[in-house]
């Protein structure tokens, strides 16, 4: 049975650099869509959040011009920062259509960002 699910997701950068963002972005996305087998027509919507120390271009520029998410609607907003936060990482919510249960949905945190799931580590 189809339903709109959602996944998380979050990758850090070594340098505030449209390259490094480039290339964090299009990792964790392939990551996201290889592991829960959508397609971009899927897609309902997707948000991304950028820490405060991330400035130099925007992940869904990359989303659209690396990956073709042209027709997904896309935001990007600052990611609410506290005392000890992780620094330089790009957060992402992508809500899509799917056949998967909620509890079969794989969420990826690579790099620095695995620290905040560290329960759920790809195998």
């Amino acid at each position: 049975m189809s339903g709109v699910r959602a996944v998380r997701g979050a990758i850090t950068i070594e340098n505030n650099t449209a390259e490094d963002i480039k290339s964090a972005t299009v990792e964790l996305l392939t990551a996201i869509t290889k592991n829960n087998d959508f397609n971009i027509s899927d897609i309902v919507f997707t948000e991304f959040t950028v820490t405060s120390d991330i400035s130099a271009a925007t992940p869904a520029k990359f989303a659209r011009t690396e990956l073709g998410w042209h027709t997904v609607p896309l935001m990007c907003t600052k990611e609410f920062e506290f005392e000890n936060s992780l620094k330089m990482a790009i957060r992402v919510l992508i809500v899509f259509n799917s056949n998967l249960s909620q509890k079969d949905i794989v969420h990826i945190y690579l790099k620095g960002a695995e620290k905040l799931r560290p329960d759920l580590k790809l195998k």
